[in-house]
């Protein structure tokens, strides 16, 4: 039996021709003659191309310099495709030579490498010969990616039809899967990249002999990577190894990196399997490392890290239980940790038996079904990307059997003893990320501002909370809200009296610890009156936690730009008070020394002295502004609408006219939207100034009521900085104010100049 297999293979590009080689010989294994269609398209493996752009001409000069190399290169490529590619003995340009083509095979395989990505071709469409469209012979395909998280819009239709002519379908991630569901609502098995069908012991084969002695630290960067900058450099000073580059990128990725630009596919095997480490950024990089059980740090695009699920890299290493290797995020692995190669080989093991499986079964045209995962052993809680850390499940655990510990970024995430853990599932239930919220009504919003000028004057913007909170301790109750303590922890305490209302007030830009506190909150429930304020997460699973909403409690949840690190935030206060020699007594996040609109950062020293300046010319107020530091479900926060769990919402009331409520502006104003009918039998009786204020223009100057901050690109580089780097440095390289003639011509250049300095800067 004969296939003919569509892919890519003439790009000059290691994961393509070597996945190519191992599809052949995955098929010959069991008993196929695979035969790889020459189809020539959009392949231009040239090393000096006619420039086209000022970019182009400046890669063929770098080309151009190291010529004799990537010659040598060139030519390895060709060699190592002839000897280990069976060709069709014809080439086929375009769809019609293949129509017309009296082809000699049982059945076309179409995959894998990113061959169903619409964008990497030249008219942004799929390339209908890719899914065999030219043929009537029966198809199917195998580890295929589509290379986006999603589809360009209007080409599902498109998509459905290609599809419709396969009778087994398979691919490489869990987010093709979802593609072909939605687009075809079919399922599709997510396979291994064929580089992985294939043992360690295999690849070994095709290996060049070791042509660099000694060991070493392996870069192979396929674009510059600044969260594995700190891990190499790190890396080179502690062991003491010279560091080598296979070049991906042009850029050095350690000053003292040895660059190679002569590999072929047999030697890139060779520099891979002979490392010492390996740090990358490329997915078959990774894949090579895992197969030679090299230890390995790799990075992922930042959307790949905010959507872990539409990832290559995150799909393969999840089955293998070797996520901790990614950078630039909590759980990431030490410098010096070694994988657990024995677990990951035996994972590896099971999932190219499944994807052999898969594929014998779609050769011979037979049924096949994919096995479910395992089920871990611990409860399912919800994962690092979207966990808020509202520690709902730790204070409805009835054996105290999940506790809350910080991760490398400094945030709190569940942790449960197994040993105490009686697998009850109120963990799972209670988890506010497990539970769709029901709509509300759209609520009716204000400007308001509290009537007594000291209060007004010591918080945030209108004192709006404290009138709220003088109403329900005069009712004899408690008011739960964030306080730091002495030593700059953030933490909810219990307020029952006016007095001491004042550690309550103001914004604190830094997520609060709520250890306990939900338990406290129940018991003070059955004798009185409770307000609860917080950011929405932590309301609505305060709610989550009591399994609804009693009569005596009222919530108010804050508009949230999105919630700092904990650690990030205690390192910085250590930083502030070692520059001034002296500690911190208490610090203002949005000080009005110079009004509402230009807040200021004040600090005040445990010797009476005082630090003020404007919040966003601090390092912690810039970085904060950036969002270079908000916890990770922030980027996605299910809470940025209208659609609010509190009682409650409070915020700055931005986007005012200079002619709207001119004497008030310079004071501070709140905005305060009123979201259930409790709130609104409450809001009656606050002594507060209110004035009605379009929901659609508090939307505008609030853009959270609508839409979660976006992810910064060097989040990444940040986290991986501060897990391995002394915090003066990464404050330094992170959070300091650009130079003077940075910052003015930050003001003269035009947007579109900007965007194309950064693009060169990039490319560098």
């Amino acid at each position: 039996m004969k296939a003919g297999l569509l892919t890519f293979y003439h790009l000059h590009h290691y994961g393509a021709i070597l996945q190519a080689a191992a599809t052949q010989r995955a098929l010959a294994s069991l008993g196929w003659d695979c035969e790889t269609i020459d189809y020539f398209v959009n392949q231009d493996t040239r090393i000096l191309k006619p420039p086209t752009s000022p970019g182009r001409a400046v890669g063929d000069a770098y080309n151009a310099i190291h010529y004799p190399a990537l010659k040598r290169r060139w030519q390895r490529f060709q060699d190592f495709s002839k000897a280990n590619l069976n060709l069709s003995a014809r080439r086929y340009e375009s769809r019609e030579e293949l129509e017309r083509a009296n082809l000699p095979y049982d059945l076309l395989i179409s995959g894998s490498d990113q061959i169903w990505n619409p964008t990497i071709f030249p008219d942004g469409r799929f390339d209908p010969v890719f899914f065999g469209a030219f043929s009537p012979l029966r198809k199917i395909a195998y580890a295929p990616s589509f290379g986006v998280g999603r589809l360009p819009e209007g080409m599902e239709e498109e998509l459905k039809q290609y599809l419709a002519g396969f009778s087994h379908l398979s691919v490489r991630e869990l987010s093709g899967r979802e593609i072909v569901r939605e687009a075809a609502d079919r399922e599709a098995a997510v396979v291994l990249d064929p580089t992985l069908l294939l043992t360690a012991e295999e690849w070994s084969a095709l290996a060049a002999e070791r042509t660099v002695r000694g060991e070493y630290i392996l870069c192979y960067c396929i674009s510059r990577s600044a969260p594995l900058e700190p891990y190499i450099r790190r890396l080179a000073e502690e062991t003491g190894l010279p560091v080598l580059q296979l070049c991906g990128t042009r850029r050095k990725l350690h000053p003292k990196a040895k660059l190679i630009f002569d590999a072929g596919p047999a030697e890139f095997l060779s520099l891979f399997r002979n490392a010492a480490c390996v740090c990358t950024n490329s997915f078959h990089g990774t894949v090579f490392s895992v197969q030679f059980q090299r230890p390995f740090f790799t990075a992922v695009a930042p959307a790949e890290l905010q959507e872990p699920e539409r990832s290559r890299t995150f799909s393969l290493l999840s089955r293998l239980g070797l996520t901790d290797r990614v950078v630039g995020k909590g759980d990431a692995a030490g410098l010096n940790d070694v994988p657990d190669w024995p677990a990951a080989e035996a994972r590896l093991q099971a999932a190219r038996a499944g994807a052999m499986a898969y594929l014998k079964a779609a050769l011979a045209d037979e049924p096949w079904e994919e096995a479910g995962e395992t089920p871990g052993d611990g409860p399912l809680l919800a994962d690092r990307v979207h966990c808020t850390g509202c520690s709902a499940c730790a204070a409805v655990c009835p054996k105290d059997a999940i506790a809350l510990v910080r991760d490398k970024e400094g945030f709190a995430f569940p942790s449960v003893d197994p040993e105490k853990c009686v697998h009850c599932g109120l963990c799972t239930k209670t988890c506010p990320m497990f539970r769709d919220r029901a709509p509300k009504p759209l609520p009716a919003a204000f400007a308001a501002w509290n009537k007594e000028a000291d209060v007004r004057r010591d918080s945030t913007s209108g004192g709006a909370f404290s009138a709220l909170a003088d109403y329900v301790l005069e009712g004899g109750g408690v008011v739960f809200g964030a306080a730091l303590d002495g030593k700059q922890h953030l933490r909810h305490i219990a307020c029952f009296r006016k007095e001491d209302l004042w550690r309550l007030r103001g914004a604190k830009y830094v997520q609060s610890d709520l250890e306990g506190v939900f338990r406290e909150v129940k018991k003070c429930l059955e004798t009185r009156q409770v307000l609860f304020s917080g950011t929405p997460c932590q309301v609505d699973g305060l709610y989550r936690f009591l399994g609804g909403r009693p009569e005596n409690l009222t919530t108010c949840d804050l508009v949230c730009h999105g919630v700092p690190s904990p650690g990030v935030w205690e390192d910085m206060a250590r930083h502030i008070e070692g520059k001034r020699g002296r500690e911190l007594q208490t610090v203002r996040f949005r000080n009005k020394v110079e009004g509402w609109q230009n807040s200021h950062f004040t600090a005040v020293y445990d010797d009476g002295t005082v630090d003020t300046h404007p919040l966003f010319e601090t390092e912690y107020g810039r970085a904060f502004g950036r969002a270079l530091f908000l916890r990770n479900c922030c980027y996605r926060c299910p809470y940025a609408s209208v659609n609010r769990p509190g009682d409650f919402t409070l915020g700055d009331l931005w986007g005012l006219r200079p002619d709207e409520l001119p004497e008030q502006q310079q004071k501070g104003v709140s905005l305060l939207l009123v979201n259930t009918p409790h709130a609104s039998h409450i809001f009656d009786q606050l002594p507060l100034v209110r004035r009605p204020f379009p929901v659609e223009r508090a939307i505008a100057g609030n853009p959270r009521l609508a839409s979660p901050t976006a992810q910064p690109a060097d989040r990444a580089a940040f986290f991986a900085a501060y897990a391995l780097e002394p915090f003066d440095q990464v404050v330094r390289k992170f959070c300091a104010l650009p130079p003077l003639p940075v910052r003015a011509a930050g003001k003269v250049l035009s947007p579109e100049m900007k965007a194309k300095v950064k693009k060169v800067l990039k490319r560098g």
